[in-house]
């Protein structure tokens, strides 16, 4: 299994979702979400009891499943935009949220990569949602600046080379996620799996 090889590898938490969210992926139902998510959730949380789960999802129904069936933490790519429930139903589960940075839906994400300026307008974006958070009494967010989301090749490494400015404004952990990006892979003109 991945996830034995990902805890054995010394893994914090292990991200798992049911929908794919790059460019232009189509979205499928809460229910088919939930039947595609769920099962391997409850299996994974069974044969690892020790491990953190987060789950990689957008919708309130899923996300409070999925809490009430062991998983640790909500990754919510489109940071409260694509369910209006979100953020209460993160306030009633009182667990760790992920708070990324993305404009639009992934299908529609590539065409709203126009900033005025890029770093202060995501830091604006994340702001106005944290204090909403906050005001929720929401208090274990981590942020994620969105690579890859919403953002160009070029405005990926100008964030990249920002990210302390980031921290300072916004004093929350941050998580970076571009391991397997094809900024990088692209970049050097290799594979994925290179």
């Amino acid at each position: 299994l991945q996830a034995e090889k990902m805890i054995k590898e010394g893994a914090d938490f292990i991200d798992i979702g049911a929908i794919s969210s790059r460019p232009g992926a189509s979205l499928i139902t809460v229910k088919e979400e939930l039947e595609r998510l769920i099962p391997v959730l409850k299996e994974l949380v069974k044969s690892f009891p020790e491990a953190l789960f987060s789950i990689d999802t957008f919708r309130a129904e899923v996300a409070k499943q999925s809490i009430e069936n062991g998983a640790a933490i909500i990754n919510d790519i489109s940071g409260g935009n694509l369910d209006e429930n979100m953020f209460k139903t993160i306030a009633k589960l009182k667990c760790p949220y992920i708070l990324m940075h993305m404009r639009g839906t992934p299908e529609t994400m590539n065409s709203l990569a126009n900033y005025e300026n890029l770093t202060t307008d995501i830091i604006q974006e994340l702001v106005f949602k944290i204090d909403k958070l906050i005001e929720l009494n929401v208090s274990d967010i981590i942020v994620d600046p969105g690579f890859g989301f919403s953002k160009t090749v070029a405005q990926n490494f100008e964030l990249l080379k920002e990210l302390v400015i980031l921290k300072k404004i916004i004093d929350l952990p941050i998580l970076v996620g571009i391991s397997r990006k094809s900024m990088i892979w692209r970049t050097l003109n290799v594979t994925a799996n290179e």
